[in-house]
């Protein structure tokens, strides 16, 4: 296994496709609504003015991309070097690089720096407001690896974490802040959360025996699926809410059946006691929910 395949696997690289398509929504909504036209917010900004063309455009849609992607990778590993004597126990997880010793954990960790050092220097690139927000966005992400030891709202963690990804990317255009970049982020931290609920169930006899910390194992499947299914109504009614008020258009409501279809068809496939298909409630549903869902939207605003 080449060098970089072990580290894409490290991370789940292919799990980027849950968070990425909301990031795209915050970029190009903010392009959309003329976000280029502030030249302090240029893509090499801090106040120097670019001209307006598309070559800017797709300069900093390059730097929101290396952003994404560096974050959620030190997110990622950090996470896998934090958690690896769980792992190695954990029949599940045992499986994974660090336990198998593909990775060693110090590599991993210096992993974890380059990221984060890359992601902080792209934000700087791109403009004061994200720079600036840079640490507490990495806080967010890096710190969700220590929840699942002392709270069992650690979903919601992760939740927000993700949820970051709309209204960064709409900063990295417009540098300041908009209600509808938030209210995407809403719908991402209760989706997230709620199929993280779904995906712990997994482990909800070895995060007893070991004292760790979810909605699974402290409320019981039964309860459990029923928190999920709550913050995924949460989530349906955040994007109708976006939807509503952004004025979009009838593709986007084809988006938001799709999407709200799939948070109904995986809540329709897994059982309390039935856990055979949450891999597919997971991965294949949420997956088609957010990519489906991202590129109607970019639809939406550009062509209608």
């Amino acid at each position: 296994m080449s060098i970089i395949k072990k580290y894409l696997s490290l991370v789940k690289f292919s799990h980027t496709i849950f968070a990425l398509p909301f990031a795209m929504i915050g970029f190009f909504l903010a392009v959309a609504k003329g976000g280029f036209n502030n030249t302090a917010n240029a893509p090499l900004g801090w106040g120097i003015t670019f001209p307006e063309t598309w070559q800017m455009v797709l300069l900093k849609f390059l730097l929101v991309l290396i952003c994404m992607i560096t974050a959620r990778s030190a997110a990622m590993a950090f996470n896998r070097y934090l958690d690896r004597s769980f792992d190695a126990k954990n029949p599940r997880t045992a499986i994974r690089e660090i336990p198998q010793g593909i990775i060693s954990p110090n590599s991993a960790l210096r992993f974890v720096i380059l990221n984060a050092l890359i992601f902080t220097i792209v934000t700087y690139t791109i403009n004061p407001i994200c720079f600036f927000l840079s640490p507490v966005a990495l806080f967010v992400i890096l710190f969700y690896s220590y929840t699942k030891r002392f709270t069992a709202l650690c979903h919601l963690v992760l939740g927000l974490g993700l949820s970051l990804a709309p209204i960064g990317a709409y900063l990295a255009v417009t540098g300041h802040f908009n209600l509808l970049p938030i209210l995407f982020s809403f719908t991402v931290l209760f989706w997230v959360s709620g199929f993280d609920i779904i995906y712990a169930m997994q482990d909800i006899d070895f995060d007893q025996s070991n004292e760790l910390h979810s909605i699974p194992s402290v409320l019981g499947p039964v309860n459990a699926l029923r928190v999920s299914e709550l913050l995924h109504l949460l989530s349906a009614i955040s994007v109708v809410i976006a939807g509503v008020y952004g004025g979009f258009h009838f593709i986007y409501w084809i988006g938001i059946l799709v999407f709200i279809g799939m948070l109904i068809y995986q809540h329709s496939i897994v059982k309390p006691y039935d856990l055979t298909k949450v891999n597919i409630a997971f991965m294949t549903a949420n997956g088609i929910a957010s990519v489906v869902f991202g590129l109607l939207v970019i639809v939406d605003l550009f062509f209608l």
